[in-house]
């Protein structure tokens, strides 16, 4: 006989499922119920007893019975709580994305709306609306590219207008996109007017300054002191790459230079260059003749 581990067995508990286990309290307690009534069992000799034991223990068959009804009430409450829970779930992700597109929505009309206004106020230029959809490293939107080129009838040098201002200007352009120099880059220099005094200077691109909001502009001849702060800035008549009285910004900053004979300072931007998602291209070219000079290359 060959000897191996024995097994042990696992006590047996048996599951008595809640439902069954009610109707057996039930059927116990309807059988009490019924002892008592057709027969005199509480009034005989076993009345002591009946009243010592069947009726306590009808009392606590009762008493099961209803905490069992109650224990079946709540699994019941639970399950429905889940079900709403579940189903607000997926009603407040419907809303959420709804309200996502909403928002989306919103925002696309009020830069439809900005850029109705900037088309209205260059009212005698063609412009197209464009779309920012790259922009170079770094926070501010210096160099970008857009989603039309030459297939939707741009070119070099055309001018770039946003929230009320001057942008910049195309500088490279494929068949369906262009990159435009924003005149906060660093490489970026303006021919500009004051509009009050009609005093000629040059805005000139600083990434370092518009850290402050500010971009800088020298050579300004104001031999009356006419300019103040607050003063509007207009690219001029001789610029030979941009259109004239277009806004730039306003005068911020004024100092003398050290000859006494031009003042130089600081301008803050009309445009945001924080947020740039759509801008409007100018479908007109500056004519100038060959003896023309404002933008160093620019």
């Amino acid at each position: 006989m060959t000897s191996g581990p024995i097994k042990r067995r696992e006590p047996f508990h048996p599951h008595i499922p809640g439902r069954y286990l009610l109707l057996l309290v039930t059927a116990v307690c309807v059988g009490m119920i019924l002892t008592t009534y057709f027969t005199d069992i509480l009034d005989g000799p076993l009345s002591g007893f009946a009243n010592y034991v069947i009726v306590p223990f009808q009392d606590g068959v009762s008493k099961a019975g209803e905490w069992l009804i109650e224990r079946e009430q709540l699994v019941s409450d639970i399950k429905t709580l889940q079900e709403e829970n579940k189903a607000l779930k997926a009603e407040n992700e419907e809303l959420s994305v709804t309200n996502n597109a909403l928002q989306q929505e919103k925002h696309e009309l009020t830069e439809l709306r900005k850029l109705y206004q900037l088309d209205q106020t260059y009212a005698d230029f063609p412009k197209t609306g464009c779309r920012v959809i790259a922009k170079e490293n770094g926070s501010w939107y210096h160099s970008f590219a857009i989603d039309k080129g030459t297939a939707d009838g741009l070119a070099l040098d055309m001018n770039v207008l946003a929230d009320g201002g001057l942008v910049g200007r195309i500088t490279y352009i494929g068949k369906h996109w262009s990159r435009v120099q924003s005149i906060i880059d660093d490489n970026s220099n303006v021919s500009a007017t004051v509009l009050s005094t009609q005093d000629n200077l040059i805005v000139s691109g600083s990434l370092t300054l518009y850290a402050d909001g500010t971009i800088s502009f020298s050579e300004l001849s104001d031999p009356d002191g006419k300019v103040n702060v607050g003063d509007s800035v207009v690219t001029s008549n001789i610029s030979d790459k941009y259109l004239p009285g277009i806004l730039i910004g306003y005068i911020s900053e004024i100092r003398t230079d050290p000859n006494n004979l031009t003042r130089s300072g600081r301008i803050t931007p009309a445009v945001d260059f924080a947020r740039l998602d759509t801008v409007l291209v100018i479908q007109e070219l500056k004519q100038t003749t060959d003896d023309e000079s404002g933008e160093n290359g620019n």
